[in-house]
């Protein structure tokens, strides 16, 4: 598979777990931090729930994943997709937690700030394993049984 389709595969699995996981903070906070809602707030539609959470997965899903694309090789802890995914999930985290957490404080914000840092570490995480796991390898000859390089 190719580069952008390798990272958009893995930005719907990143997207998936970390929805996964901001639902998760939403019930264990009594839906206090309302992620869909900060989003289509901060794009200017206020209350309007269902335009925050198709751009969060727009975002997720295209937007983010072509970003590692085009980051990755500029990211540190290479050579692992995996470990540049958790930097870039950090990245999207602190443009999160600034922009994301409402008008909370005290305590649910340090809950809010450590879980949401969890959750992107996992994105990034899931995003860089599965990029690399589908990425077209095709330039790489594959061994024969003796180890030398064989025929493509």
């Amino acid at each position: 598979m190719n580069r952008p389709a390798s990272a958009i595969a893995g930005g719907v699995a990143g997207t998936t777990l970390l929805s996964l996981l901001l639902l998760l903070l939403e019930v264990e906070t009594r839906s206090a931090i309302q992620v869909f809602d900060v989003i289509a707030r901060f794009v200017g539609t206020p209350g309007n729930t269902t335009v925050g959470f198709a751009l969060f997965v727009i975002a997720g899903v295209v937007a983010w994943p072509l970003l590692f694309v085009a980051l990755e090789p500029r990211l540190p802890r290479g050579p692992d997709p995996a470990a540049r995914g958790v930097v870039l999930g950090t990245i999207l985290w602190v443009a999160f937690v600034v922009t994301g957490r409402g008008d909370i404080g005290g305590p649910l914000l340090v809950i809010f700030s450590a879980f949401s840092l969890f959750a992107h570490w996992a994105y990034g995480f899931t995003l860089g394993a599965v990029y690399g796991r589908l990425l077209d390898r095709s330039d790489e000859r594959p061994l024969t049984a003796d180890g030398a390089a064989g025929k493509s």
